[in-house]
């Protein structure tokens, strides 16, 4: 039984004012996964149809800072944010119709942690993305 987070208690314990965008973009991030900025947009003025561009993006942006949305972009593509946050998973992309999944990682905790040589770095994060095709399109022989 999945649960809908207190999107405005995110926010307080963020340190962050609760305001209607800020609580539009996140539940329009956890209901969109990988969404882009355009589609994030077009799911908040369904429900706050005054809200500006700006506005959006300020929110994003103040989202990912404090850690509450993830930002990403694959190779090729536009930034796309999503709520899984906080563990270290990655993401497969479908290189027919961009299709995006999470893929949690191959072994063990945060493997890919460690990396062969890392010339003085103190490395915090890696980022994995898988490419091939997605289901629907292996299925169909698209390419």
């Amino acid at each position: 039984m999945s649960t809908t987070p207190d999107f405005q208690q995110l926010l307080r314990g963020a340190a962050l004012r609760v305001t209607r965008p800020r609580v539009a973009v996140l539940t329009a991030v956890y209901a969109h996964p990988h969404a882009d900025t355009d589609s994030i947009i077009g799911a908040v003025r369904s429900d706050l149809p005054e809200v500006s561009h700006q506005t959006v993006y300020d929110s994003l942006h103040a989202l990912t800072a404090t850690g509450l949305v993830r930002r990403i972009q694959p190779a090729g593509s536009v930034a796309r944010y999503e709520s899984r946050v906080g563990d270290n998973h990655h993401h497969v992309v479908c290189r027919n119709c961009g299709l995006i999944a999470d893929v949690d990682c191959a072994v063990g905790e945060a493997p890919c942690l460690t990396a062969s040589d890392a010339p003085g770095f103190s490395i915090d994060e890696a980022e994995v993305v898988y490419w091939g095709l997605c289901p629907d399109c292996s299925a169909t022989g698209n390419s």
